[in-house]
């Protein structure tokens, strides 16, 4: 009452969405706090302070932006944290603060009351038939007059009260009315879709105008929203800035969950969005990604990339296929942290980066990447490269599995790891994704388009040209590996018990033995033994879970605990679990139930079991009863008795055991026991263990002899040269004849060479295909003994093709004509006849040539055969091979280079030899090459080919010889049918003055009469 303002501080009383604790105040008696969802839940109340002395008395007393102060006087004052006065509106005048049209003229009363707007930045005051409204301008950082609201016969304004997303304002009075008023900065359409209200610079309400739902978007920083958009129709983006401090920030929004985000943000404008993943929005700017998950104040990773297509980015965060049966423990195990982002850092390298802990895995390729994607849990990646090969990663393991070598579609199944991929017209299925050789095909007749899970069912979309069709998934399995990474076994099992038996269903059953027993599950692993058959299994299982459920401790009684760890084949662990409670003979039995004896012994010694040396002997006894006798030597190996263990070794039939022991031991006496077990290993086919047990009783014959029936030449061949050294060189022999035999006969050149046995070091060099090495041996030899070898060797190089080394080793060998027919062969005619030439004889080298040369003629090669026949100046026999082959140009060609004396008759002989057999046009072609025109036109008359004889005749003989063919044509017609020819010819007159010459008097006439007629 006295005008003074007190303030008081409380520590950790409110939160704001989340406990986030801050310092509200205690203003005046009033609890003040600038967020409006504050509540107090531990008040620590420090001494009080005074704050503000006023002249009159704060009944409207409210903190918002500033702290604004109302009273008596007519006079609104804005404060600000230190007590300074920031801004003063006095309206104490008369008709001070009215509306421009109001008709009332009465001044201000005092201020009743005073409600900040949710953001902070407008506040009202009531006063008598009305109330004030100012508001706090960003830009300037000062408080505005809106204007004061009169209505009448309100009287005094006794309570404000704001909508919690300030688009409302309730207004009572003194009388008990209550009005509803409208409040809003500005408000548009976006996209006739959408409805933007603006109740304050930072706040602003988001109504989708179809369905009414609406979202408010609020800067936390109180920030003035400068730009909205909203794509997709559903994810809003907003930018804000503080004009005071120059900040900046992005609001990040989705209208189905109701989600927002705020985070800081610099340099905006060119910012590119993502909205592949409904949890999270992915921001790409300036060369980096982004990720802002909704309803999270913080961006939770940042990547760099060039790569922002929905087919090359996957974001997982905190997602899982889905159970509805799963149980809350379940469901809380999956709700661990879980973010993940699989990207490119180019084109041919995936990285796979833990958002959470921060480390990445990366996946290097030959080929580029055009679709990747993680599965719901982050742990397995599929990609597809530009070569349509689909790859599976395991995430953990870093192990790639190439499923496809061609592939094109692919898709994890909504909420499940099970994917669907197409191979040409094969539709393939992985229930099991975890082994990839498990695949179900279908096949299809079109492309596929879509996976469609709804209802409990899930259908895979084929467009087929001219219908659609679907293809019904196996919904039961899907839900099985869904529970299997749900770790809700029970359920899995209930699914593969309605499932028929076949080798997939096996392998399921097999799978979930494995996680329910790894799970600590042990009776759905009961079951699934029980499904495969292994009754060994479940027979323990059995009494495992009957102990567990009869025991009040369960598993972790100590009996249950090593028996699992029995059935986990840790023996070890089993036993400290026993000894440690105290079970000695527990722990003994366990050994000897698993025949492990000797550790039985040892645990019975360590511990000082009255029993120990009883079970020891009884249990050598009954490994003599049992005809174990090599055990029994074991046992007293290890207690000492090392010539009893040999006996019992050599009662078994195991000299090499004994052998092993004498040498472990380096025993030696007494004689009669090392030749007892040198004769056991002679009989029993060790002739190496033999020999050299008689090399250590000095019996080096024997030992000699063993090591040789043993063909253990490299001991033999170190005792000779102790001993034998005139036996070496036979040794050495008779070693690499050892090693040809058994096909080692690379390492038989060095022995032969040892042994100095050249031609059988020459033949294994051969053998082993060493030609370096064979002609090395070859060079220091006598040619006698070389000769046989030249030829392989000579051979080998020439189907290797180096003519040079051939050629120098078929010469050596004395065998010049097989380097001609190489060259021959080669087509390299100079170097053959070079050769030839060298070493042959010419008669020899003629007769060469032409027996190569019918052998090329007999393979088609008559260019080659003709080379060679001319090589040796035979021109008639290549020419007369031409003729056999009819080539008669080829032939005419030899005749006029080498036979011009010839070449006419020729001619005439090839035109009569092709006029018999029908060929006219290549007789009348040689007739004329050999002059003999004549002999064409005659040939052309005799088979009545007239036409053809007068063309020959005018292009050789002129027109008079044209003439008189026509003329020889017209009389062999005769009458009237020879005049109509001459006339059509236009020889009519010459031919009558032909047959005057001729003194044919009687055919002119007629010649004559027919042309008149």
């Amino acid at each position: 009452m006295d005008g003074s303002i007190h303030r008081f501080f409380f520590h950790q009383v409110c939160v704001e969405g989340r406990v986030n604790a801050h310092t509200a105040r205690i203003v005046g008696g009033w609890w003040s706090c600038k967020y409006q969802d504050c509540y107090p839940l531990v008040c620590i109340l420090c001494f009080p302070l005074k704050f503000i002395d006023l002249r009159c008395v704060p009944y409207a007393l409210a903190w918002g932006q500033s702290l604004v102060v109302g009273g008596n006087d007519g006079t609104v004052i804005f404060y600000d944290d230190k007590g300074d006065i920031e801004r003063q509106f006095d309206y104490s005048g008369p008709s001070r603060g009215m509306d421009s049209g109001s008709s009332l003229s009465s001044p201000c009363g005092e201020f009743t009351t005073a409600e900040f707007n949710p953001t902070g930045e407008t506040v009202v005051l009531g006063n008598w038939n009305s109330f004030y409204t100012f508001t706090y301008k960003q830009r300037q950082q000062v408080w505005e007059d809106v204007g004061p609201k009169m209505i009448k016969n309100l009287y005094s304004v006794t309570s404000l009260a704001w909508k919690n997303d300030g688009a409302r304002l309730a207004v009572g009075s003194l009388f008990g009315s209550l009005d509803l008023y409208d409040a809003c900065v500005r408000r548009y359409h976006y996209k006739g879709k959408f409805e933007f209200t603006y109740s304050s610079l930072s706040q602003v309400i988001v109504k989708r105008l179809e369905t009414g739902t609406r979202i408010v978007l609020k800067s936390l920083y109180g920030c003035e929203i400068t730009k909205i958009n909203i794509f997709q129709d559903r994810y809003v983006v907003a930018n804000a800035i503080d004009h005071a401090s120059s900040t900046e920030t992005l609001l990040l929004g989705d209208l189905a969950t109701y989600k927002l985000s705020e985070i800081s943000w610099a340099n905006g404008g060119n910012e590119k969005f993502v909205f592949d993943n409904p949890a999270c929005c992915i921001v790409y700017h300036a060369g980096e990604l982004t990720l802002v998950e909704y309803g999270c104040n913080e961006t939770f990773g940042t990547v760099r990339t060039d790569y922002i297509s929905g087919h090359l980015l996957s974001v997982r965060i905190d997602e899982s296929p889905s159970e509805s049966s799963g149980s809350s423990q379940v469901k809380e195990a999956n709700c661990v942290d879980n973010k993940k982002i699989a990207y490119l850092l180019d084109a041919q390298t995936i990285n796979v980066k833990d958002l959470i802990t921060g480390s990445s895995a990366t996946v290097s390729l030959d080929s580029k990447v055009d679709w990747l994607e993680l599965n719901g849990r982050a742990t397995l990646l599929l990609f597809r490269d530009r070569r349509r090969q689909l790859h599976l990663y395991d995430v953990k393991a870093q192990v790639r599995t190439t499923l496809l070598n061609y592939c094109t579609y692919v898709q994890w199944v909504p909420n499940s790891d099970v994917v669907v991929a197409q191979n040409r017209s094969n539709l393939c299925v992985w229930y099991n994704i975890h082994t990839p050789d498990q695949v179900t095909v279908h096949q299809i007749k079109g492309h596929v388009e879509d996976i469609e899970r709804t209802n409990g069912r899930t259908e895979v979309i084929v467009d087929e040209t001219l219908s659609t069709a679907s293809y019904l998934l196996d919904e039961a399995l899907i839900q099985f590996g869904t529970a299997i990474d749900n770790h809700t076994y029970d359920r899995a099992a209930d699914i593969l018990d309605l499932l028929e038996a076949s080798p997939e269903a096996e392998g399921m059953w097999k799978k979930l033995e494995e996680m329910s027993f790894s799970g600590c599950n042990f009776l759905v692993a009961e079951r699934c033994a029980a499904a495969t058959g292994d009754i060994g299994r479940v027979r323990y299982l059995h009494k495992l879970n009957k102990l567990v459920v009869q025991n009040a401790m369960g598993m972790s009684y100590y009996v249950a605990r090593s028996r699992l760890a029995l059935l986990r084949k840790e023996e070890g662990e089993a036993e400290n679990i026993l000894l440690l409670q105290g079970k000695t003979d527990d722990a003994i039995r366990m050994h000897q139930q698993l025949h492990r004896f000797g550790r039985s012994f040892a645990i019975a010694e360590e511990r000082s079991h009255p029993e120990a040396l009883r079970m020891r002997q009884d249990h050598f006894q009954y490994l003599l009863d049992s005809n174990q006798a090599s055990k029994a030597a074991l046992l007293k190996e290890n207690e000492g008795d090392l010539l009893q263990a040999i006996e019992l070794h050599l009662r078994g039939g195991m000299p090499g055991l004994a052998a092993q022991l004498i040498k472990r031991h380096s025993i030696s006496n007494p004689p009669s026991i090392m030749e007892q077990v040198a004769a056991s290993l002679s009989s029993g086919g060790l002739h190496e263990q033999a020999g050299e047990f008689y090399e250590r009783m000095d019996q080096l014959q024997r030992a000699m002899d063993a090591y040789l029936k043993g063909s253990s030449y490299r001991k033999a061949v170190e005792l000779a040269r102790k001993h034998f050294p005139g036996r070496v060189v036979q040794l050495q022999e008779r070693w690499g004849d050892y090693l040809f035999e058994h096909n080692q006969v690379d390492m038989a050149i060095n022995h032969y060479i040892e042994a100095s046995m050249s031609a059988k070091a020459i033949e294994a060099s051969l053998t082993a295909r060493q030609w370096t090495r064979a002609v090395q041996l070859l060079e220091n030899v006598d040619y006698d003994v070389a000769q046989p070898y030249l030829r392989r060797l000579a051979h080998h190089y020439e189907e290797m093709n180096q003519t040079n080394e051939a050629e120098r080793f078929y010469v050596a060998a004395g065998a010049p004509e097989k380097a001609v027919e190489m060259y021959t062969h080669a087509n390299l005619w100079d170097r053959a006849h070079k050769i030839a030439s060298s070493y042959m004889e010419p008669r020899e080298v003629s007769l060469l040539y032409i027996s190569q040369a019918q052998k090329l003629e007999m393979g088609g090669k008559l260019k080659e055969a003709e080379k060679l026949y001319l090589t040796i100046n035979e021109p008639d026999l290549a020419i007369n091979m031409y003729k056999k082959q009819r080539k008669y140009d080829a032939m005419v060609r030899l005749v006029e280079r080498h036979r011009q004396e010839l070449l006419k008759e020729t001619h005439q002989y090839l035109a009569q030899h092709l006029e018999s057999e029908g060929d006219l046009r290549n007789a009348e072609h040689h007739y004329s090459s050999a002059g003999e025109w004549l002999s064409a036109v005659n040939m052309y008359r005799t088979n009545d080919l007239w036409e053809e004889a007068m063309r020959v005749a005018k292009v050789h003989g002129g027109p008079n010889a044209s003439k008189r063919v026509a003329y020889a044509w017209a009389l062999s017609l005769g009458g009237d049918a020879g005049a109509r020819l001459l006339t059509k010819q236009g020889l009519i007159e010459p031919a009558i003055d032909y047959a005057v010459e001729s003194g044919a008097f009687d055919h002119a006439f007629e010649l004559a009469r027919s042309a008149l007629s």
